[in-house]
């Protein structure tokens, strides 16, 4: 008699499947149509998201866990950029399978650099080109595969549009055919590892991003103050943190309209997320150079942990 191996017995397959790529190039975009939902937030500012997080997909005998990362820079302004590379790059030891995004006919620094730590990874890498919606003329994309596969021996090439949807019923059969039979890690109903707190922290911080990206690009964060649910309503009491008065007042805006408005839609998207009543109270503090400091870095959550996730904020 033949005995099986124990992966042969092993009926269903699982792994982590990282989303590596400079900064605006979809990952979030690309995660959230994965999974049908907002899990990442978005924003069309470099490194919008600053965290690692899972969205988990399950079904019939497959579980993706999509690991969005914040946006590779060669350049580290500050030292939250540094901590933004690393938790970027830390991903990729984790991964079963790499999907490598980049802006079809748009090739940066910040592509080569990552081409240059993906040398080292023995994970299939897959070579996923975005924004092919902009293409009006299809097999000008030829030159594109061809230039990017000279750069490196990609497991497979697939054009999607993270914003439209093409094609990513493809991209996901072929990380499925992909990942390694292995149990499920995490229960079917589970689509993230962050909380409703650090989601909340998150879309506030988006709408933020969304209105004064521009003005303040790296000087705000939010740590969400307390979070009481009940059965009728959601309260919860937020800071966003600034690092100069001067920011504090453009944050709150004329007679508080500016503060008032993000405030109202934040509070409709987490009413929207959290099924539920909400009530929003938002405060604005100075917590001066913030961002360039590791010990008030970690304080405000920003940790390399990834069970943090579930209780930072």
């Amino acid at each position: 008699m033949q005995h099986q191996s124990v992966e042969e017995n092993i009926l269903t397959s699982c792994g982590y499947v990282a989303l590596i790529g400079r900064p605006n190039v979809g990952k979030s975009s690309l995660l959230n149509r994965m999974l049908g939902q907002k899990i990442s937030i978005t924003a069309y500012r470099p490194q919008t998201t600053r965290h690692r997080i899972l969205g988990i997909k399950t079904f019939i005998n497959t579980q993706i866990i999509y690991i969005d990362t914040p946006g590779v820079q060669k350049k580290e302004y500050r030292t939250i950029n540094n901590y933004l590379n690393k938790v970027a790059n830390s991903t990729l030891g984790e991964a079963d399978i790499i999907l490598f995004l980049v802006e079809a006919h748009r090739f940066t620094q910040d592509d080569e650099l990552i081409l240059e730590i993906l040398k080292d990874i023995q994970a299939p890498i897959l070579l996923v080109l975005n924004k092919i919606d902009r293409i009006t003329q299809k097999h000008d994309l030829l030159p594109c595969i061809e230039f990017f596969t000279k750069k490196h021996n990609f497991k497979e090439v697939i054009p999607i549009s993270a914003q439209k949807g093409d094609n990513l019923p493809a991209l996901e059969r072929r990380v499925a055919e992909l990942l390694p039979k292995r149990s499920f890690i995490y229960p079917e109903d589970q689509v993230t590892n962050c909380s409703e707190r650090f989601l909340a922290a998150e879309l506030i911080r988006e709408k933020l991003t969304r209105h004064l990206g521009q003005e303040l690009p790296y000087a705000i964060t939010v740590s969400i103050e307390s979070f009481e649910q009940d059965r009728e309503i959601c309260r919860i009491a937020a800071v966003i943190y600034v690092e100069r008065l001067g920011q504090k007042a453009i944050v709150i805006g004329k007679q508080g309209l500016g503060l008032k408005q993000i405030g109202y839609e934040s509070r409709v998207a987490m009413e929207k997320m959290l099924d539920s009543k909400v009530y929003l109270k938002l405060w604005v503090k100075v917590c001066e150079g913030w961002s360039d400091n590791k010990h008030l870095l970690h304080k405000l959550g920003y940790s390399n942990d990834p069970a943090y996730l579930s209780t930072i904020i």
